[in-house]
């Protein structure tokens, strides 16, 4: 980021934080206040406003509510109502808890009311604002393939932050590239190998250009090595956290007790869906599909119906595509909010999956993506989940390659805080239609052909 985006973003931070902020103690010291403390310089009122800014500013930056620059208004306006929306409940309990009894929301709600419509006119004016003054960066595109069209296709969202002028493949970099290099802010390096591009890497870092680069498998793995100081000369050392005993343990133990509030609360939207599907056609409520967990255990996951009875006919693995015809109507509402994965809690309860994991995949399907990229298996390291990295950063059609490095770069720096913030992620998730988007046409014949010549094959080779 240059200089002029840095202080930008730095200053609508401090705006936004200070007018939420102020919000938030108007309602503190005009109502909620008076009721908890016996006088204005209670330590409690300063107290209570420290934890709100550093609970918000936690949240903010954790579903990415101040990046107005880089993502759209909508997406920066609705992180910092879900931010806002989390900070001002675990303030009213805390609030509730100091008053040993429930106290009005009435004056909460319309405090958030008011922090939610100066959130909406914050996006809008620092949009335009960031528009009209902010450029984004001139940027080089290094590739190491020939095919870089969905690359770019993908970059072109984020047209604020790149302007792409040029590709070049690696393999034609002249030997004297400073020229090349120089006019550019930014520069990408998209699929090439570490050990032609490291004299690059370091002309870019000399220069303090924005760098990117698309990591390879074995670099992710590097990210699981931790420094040993044994002798004066340096060494790292592979973790191994899929492993961890006491990791392990205490994430079982969190499975079973979210599993079984989340159960608990979302019983009567269990109760009202398998109604409703009954009702539509009088097929099950519940389908069940053999999916592949850690160490290729085979378990059957669990999800409300969503599609009409056999839509895989003769078990042929077919995949959801954009539109899909075989989506019944109740199928369409409770895809849209994620409504149809909820029984899978009871496969987190059982120990089949984890709350947080690599998405467990089909058996076909990880045996046709396994001979394409063996590192695949790598994935089948943990437990599957019922969210992940995968499934926050990535789309349901996201690639098979995209989506193994994703869940790597999980499977390499787990932690309780880290599945503390996926968890916290997958609030915003639930409301964002683009990541359950079904495969293209296309790319939904691509898939289907290969697993289906697959098992053609295991037919004609019984094992």
């Amino acid at each position: 980021m240059n200089s002029t985006k840095f202080v930008f973003s730095t200053v609508i931070k401090i705006l936004i934080t200070i007018v939420e902020l102020a919000f938030f103690g108007i309602v503190l010291y005009t109502y909620y206040g008076p009721i908890l403390f016996d006088n204005v310089q209670s330590i409690g009122y300063p107290v209570t406003l420290l934890l709100f800014l550093i609970v918000y500013l936690a949240l903010a930056n954790l579903f990415r509510a101040f990046k107005i620059i880089d993502f759209s208004i909508m997406d920066t306006v609705f992180s910092q109502a879900i931010a806002l929306a989390i900070t001002d409940f675990l303030l009213f309990c805390e609030i509730c808890l100091i008053g040993r009894g429930y106290l009005s929301v009435l004056p909460g709600l319309l405090t958030f009311a008011c922090q939610f419509v100066f959130a909406v006119i914050w996006g809008l004016l620092s949009k335009i604002v960031a528009c009209k003054y902010l450029k984004p960066e001139k940027t080089l595109i290094i590739t190491g393939v020939d095919d870089t069209q969905e690359f770019t296709d993908k970059l072109s969202i984020l047209s604020s932050i790149f302007k792409v002028e040029k590709i070049v493949k690696i393999d034609d970099i002249p030997v004297s590239y400073h020229e090349l290099l120089s006019p550019y802010g930014a520069v990408i390096f998209y699929e090439v190998d570490s050990y032609k591009r490291s004299d690059l890497l370091w002309y870019c870092i000399q220069n303090r250009k924005s760098l990117y680069l698309t990591p390879h498998i074995n670099e992710i793995t590097f990210s699981g090595f931790s420094a040993r100081h044994l002798i004066d000369t340096p060494m790292v050392k592979y973790e191994y956290r899929s492993e961890r005993f006491w990791y392990n343990f205490f994430k079982r133990i969190i499975d079973i007790v979210v599993s079984c509030i989340a159960l608990i609360i979302l019983s009567p939207f269990f109760l009202i869906t398998a109604i409703a599907i009954k009702t539509e056609d009088h097929g099950p409520v519940l389908y069940k599909q053999k999916r592949c967990t850690k160490n290729g255990k085979v378990f059957n996951i669990l999800k409300f119906r969503s599609m009409i009875v056999n839509a895989e006919k003769d078990g042929v693995s077919i995949p959801c595509r954009a539109g899909d015809p075989r989506i019944t109507k109740v199928g369409r509402i409770i895809r849209k909010c994620r409504i149809d994965e909820f029984p899978q809690i009871i496969n987190v309860l059982k120990g089949d999956m984890s709350l947080v994991g690599p998405r467990p995949e089909r058996i076909e399907h990880v045996q046709e993506f396994t001979k394409e990229i063996p590192e695949f298996a790598y994935r089948l390291r943990v437990k599957g989940g019922l969210t992940g990295y995968a499934q926050i950063y990535g789309k349901y059609n996201t690639s098979p390659y995209d989506k193994l490095r994703m869940d790597l770069q999980y499977i390499e720096n787990q932690s309780l805080l880290t599945d503390l913030k996926l968890l916290l992620l997958t609030i915003k998730i639930i409301f964002v239609a683009e990541s359950t988007e079904g495969f293209t046409d296309e790319k939904s014949a691509q898939v289907t052909q290969k697993v289906q010549s697959h098992q053609v094959t295991s037919q004609e080779n019984p094992q």
